[in-house]
């Protein structure tokens, strides 16, 4: 990389340049050209370099920084630029070897050293832009959370969606301009919570999630009550197993076909923030309800496709792993069967047409085929008996 490339990022905090490294005042210095949104701008002495308000939305003001390539640019950005901040967007459009960045201290560092709190076992979460829906998946009792927000209204549509969510009991520290004059820290529980007066941007909110309430499992194979359905869904000791045979990793994507309530693919969302999925669906009734189902449980990223496999999935990113739910058939598996080695393959069969099927591609590629028979408890007459579930038949294979 140039000791000196054309692009400089600078993280800037609500102190101004007294707050800056001795590299970004030098920088800053030496700049031809310094963009900023206005509030960042107004922080800064007088400076000899053309100065530049970025517009809003964000999105404008790429095509017009780059069109600066070759002259020393600055641009400012809050705290770390890489941690919920427009660092990670504008390195997108640059070499490598064409930007630098010059990171201040982050919003999380700072909301972190006024209470106390140990940033490694903080969850730390960015909402500018995103809805609040996405909490559901961290709000567990004890948890402690501090997330970014848009504007100065935002803290009490966050409060009012932690009590409809049965956690108004959280209590909530509301930062404000942290780092700066116009600092100040203010707390209440979430059903408590009113905004006497304006609130200051930027602000972050620090949630120490209460005990008591519902939260979801961290376990695979959550309780079918937390999915709207019509009746088509994988069934929680299914799910478990399903889950357990798909074995998510990482930054992966699945396939979900046949996806019936969105269950398999929302919990596989559920493992961690990176991974991916699309859903397949050949109604637009059930498809609807997938879509509605993540948003509830904080994975609206889920992409449901309304339509038929295998012709559904032509210009799909590739997966890394395979759920079909239902509605397999002989073009359906050879297309899938044909997918990249290494893709993990897992097919649920009921009807003894697709367990055919199944068990002809278990002779021919291998893998796994499992047998699994489920029965509950149920009153018989006076007693209880076990009353016996549809056998259903498993083929898991690593391509």
């Amino acid at each position: 990389m140039a000791e000196h490339p054309w692009l400089t990022i600078i993280g800037l905090g609500e102190d101004g340049p007294s707050g800056l490294t001795s590299a970004s005042l030098a920088a800053l210095a030496d700049a031809e050209i310094v963009m900023g949104p206005p509030r960042h701008l107004s922080l800064l002495p007088a400076l000899t370099a053309d100065i530049v308000e970025w517009p809003t939305p964000f999105a404008d003001g790429i095509a017009r920084l780059l069109a600066l390539r070759g002259r020393r640019v600055a641009v400012l950005a809050s705290g770390d630029p890489f941690w919920f901040g427009a660092g990670s967007v504008l390195v997108q459009h640059l070499e490598a070897d064409e930007w630098r960045a010059l990171p201040g201290v982050s919003c999380f560092a700072l909301a972190a050293s006024r209470l106390g709190w140990p940033l490694e076992t903080t969850e730390c979460l960015g909402f500018h832009a995103a809805p609040f829906s996405r909490l559901r998946p961290y709000l567990s009792g004890g948890m402690r959370l501090i997330v970014t927000l848009r504007d100065g209204a935002a803290p009490g549509a966050l409060a009012e969606n932690l009590s409809e969510a049965g956690f108004g009991e959280s209590r909530l520290h509301v930062l404000e301009a942290l780092g700066g004059p116009r600092e100040k820290i203010t707390a209440a529980t979430a059903a408590h919570y009113r905004e006497a007066r304006p609130v200051s941007h930027p602000v972050c909110v620090a949630i120490e999630v209460a005990e008591g309430a519902d939260s979801l499992p961290k376990a695979s194979g959550l309780p079918d009550r937390w999915f709207d359905h019509d009746g088509q869904i994988t069934k929680r000791p299914v799910r478990a197993l399903t889950l357990s045979a798909l074995a998510p990793q990482v930054g992966e994507h699945l396939w979900d076909i046949g996806g019936g309530s969105g269950s398999v693919a929302i919990e596989w969302l559920l493992v961690q923030r990176a991974m991916q999925a699309t859903c397949v669906e050949l109604v637009p009734e059930r498809a609807a309800r997938i879509t509605a189902n993540a948003a509830r449980l904080g994975v609206d990223r889920l992409n449901v496709i309304t339509g038929a496999a295998p012709e559904a999935l032509d210009g799909l990113p590739p997966p890394d792993a395979v759920f079909v739910g239902g509605g397999l058939s002989p073009g359906l598996l050879r297309r899938l069967t044909e997918l990249a080695r290494g893709t993990r393959l897992v097919a649920n069969a009921v009807t003894l047409e697709t367990e055919t099927l199944l068990a002809e591609a278990h002779s021919r590629l291998g893998g796994s085929l499992t047998k699994i028979e489920l029965a509950r408890a149920a009153p018989l007459g006076t007693k209880r008996g076990w009353k016996a579930s549809y056998p259903i038949v498993q083929w898991s294979v690593t391509l």
